[in-house]
């Protein structure tokens, strides 16, 4: 009997895809990843999904489901991998989204090889995405979940072959009421518990208050400046501000005006008319071509001889759409890869507030063709 380990957050949709293992055959282990202690974040214990009761819930889940239950301490590894990196974009001006990290480092780098370590077969979460071998490109391909309100492989661009070769998204192929609805003729304590928060620790969007919290850090005070160049006041330090922000900028204003850039060295926070947020291109680095690169089998082993590099095979340019943030609606795109492994790329229209740090993800159709950091 095939094995599976499923990452199991105390919510309905990890619990849901549980269920769904075992109805496919599986033998499933469930696991809670302990990342946090809420208290040090600073946040109470019931805006998050790490807390005790959610540990709890996900066991209660697990016992009903005759499956072994354990939790995982990744404390350290989230401290390094995620929150510590989530600091530095902040103080570098740039806007990060934690949870790409995490997916990254957590569930398919730390979650996964314990998972092999107990010689799982698959490894499983209650994302809305799916999976599949797509035959004529010999690879993996990540593709939207069917209910595209929920969709969330814009979080998961980063996955490597190997990891989607092992890897399930049950929970792909329905919707969000469907998943709700199975939980509750399972009788799951969960059925009806509200989704967490986007960035499990942060508590109501305080995004400076976590970083002090967590840097032990005060940041300085500086100026806003205006379109023309004027002093309009003090802001309350760089890590406060993202582009496009306007509320929160504590300013008595003649006009609405929002963040346009940030200057580090002068410490200064720009701000713009709306018009002034728009753009047509941007550069992303670090990038993942999850749908080019060397063949694979369906085991996920490379097979054939490997390009010296992966822009050698690809297209000079991709039509596509790209989305540059989780929120926001893809927009009609070119790509085009460059030498250095980074990519250029061109919108048919301008989109507003493109911003460094936050990724961009390519699609073609319901596949994810790539994704990178905005750079």
């Amino acid at each position: 009997m095939k094995k599976a380990m499923i990452a199991m957050s105390g919510g309905v949709d990890s619990s849901v895809a549980a269920y769904l293992m075992k109805e496919q055959g599986y033998e499933c282990i469930g696991a809670t990843m302990h990342l946090y202690d809420n208290e040090t974040a600073g946040i109470e214990r019931e805006k998050t999904c790490c807390s005790l009761s959610d540990v709890e819930d996900a066991r209660a889940v697990a016992n009903k489901l005759d499956m072994p239950f354990y939790v995982l301490n990744f404390k350290r590894e989230f401290k390094e991998k995620v929150i510590d990196h989530f600091i530095c974009e902040y103080e570098c001006g740039h806007t990060p989204n934690p949870c790409i990290d995490c997916n990254k480092h957590m569930k398919f780098e730390k979650f996964y090889h314990r998972a092999m370590e107990l010689e799982c077969d698959m490894v499983v979460t209650g994302h809305y995405a799916r999976v599949c071998y797509d035959a004529d490109r010999k690879r993996f391909v990540l593709k939207k979940g069917v209910d595209h309100t929920k969709d969330q492989s814009y979080v998961l661009y980063g996955m490597k072959q190997k990891e989607m070769a092992h890897t399930s998204f049950p929970l792909g192929a329905f919707t969000k009421e469907k998943a709700r609805e199975m939980a509750e003729a399972q009788g799951f304590i969960n059925a009806r518990k509200r989704d967490s928060q986007d960035i499990c620790f942060v508590p109501d969007g305080d995004y400076a208050a976590v970083i002090k919290r967590f840097s032990d850090k005060e940041y300085k005070p500086g100026d806003f400046i205006g379109p023309d160049g004027e002093i309009l006041g003090k802001h309350k330090g760089i890590i406060h501000y993202t582009l496009g922000q306007r509320r929160g900028l504590g300013l008595s204003l003649k006009e609405p005006l929002y963040v346009h850039h940030l200057d580090l060295e002068k410490n200064e926070v720009h701000l713009s008319r709306n018009d002034a947020l728009f753009t047509d291109e941007l550069d992303a680095c670090d990038v993942n071509w999850i749908a080019y690169g060397q063949s694979v089998d369906e085991n996920g082993d490379f097979i054939g001889e490997a390009p010296e590099d992966v822009a050698d095979i690809m297209p000079k340019e991709i039509r596509c759409k790209a989305k540059t943030r989780y929120s926001q609606k893809e927009a009609d795109a070119v790509a085009y890869p460059l030498p250095d492994g980074r990519v250029h790329i061109k919108l048919d229209e301008p989109v507003r507030a493109i911003t460094k740090g936050q990724a961009v993800v390519m699609y073609e159709g319901d596949v994810v063709i790539g994704g990178g950091t905005i750079c």
